[in-house]
């Protein structure tokens, strides 16, 4: 198993805005950077719903995922940070129909603020399938 630090990058999320990568892998691990509900071409849902925002952000994080070799079954642990405790039920519910029989571990952290105004963000870490990074 290769034990150098690989970069993930994807089009199918958002480029990253600071100094550093969507993801990184290392041998079977891959960690997944803080994730906005930004859609891949750039386009910020700071205004949508709660849950389209969730949905978005965790469709980001799952985008990222997948282009380092993992699946939704394959995700370990997910942190979410959420605008406002009111919205922890609205976040299960995306939660919950994104990753179906797959139930990674979860810490859910209601926060006064994110950046940009955004309502939710979230990061992860997942293991690789045997065959990626090969």
């Amino acid at each position: 198993m290769p034990s150098k630090i690989t970069r993930i990058g994807t089009p199918n999320a958002p480029a990253p805005a600071g100094h550093y990568s969507q993801g990184v892998a290392w041998r079977d691990l891959v960690c997944i950077s803080g994730q906005l509900p930004i859609e891949p071409g750039g386009q910020r849902l700071t205004d949508a719903p709660f849950d389209q925002q969730a949905r978005q952000a965790l469709n980001n994080l799952l985008a990222i995922a997948a282009a380092g070799g993992a699946t939704p079954s394959s995700v370990l642990k997910v942190t979410a940070y959420i605008v406002g405790v009111e919205h922890w039920p609205e976040f299960n519910r995306v939660f919950a129909e994104l990753f179906g029989d797959a139930r990674p571990a979860r810490a859910v952290v209601p926060v006064p603020e994110l950046h940009h105004g955004f309502l939710v963000e979230v990061e992860g870490l997942a293991a690789r399938s045997d065959s990626a990074g090969e």
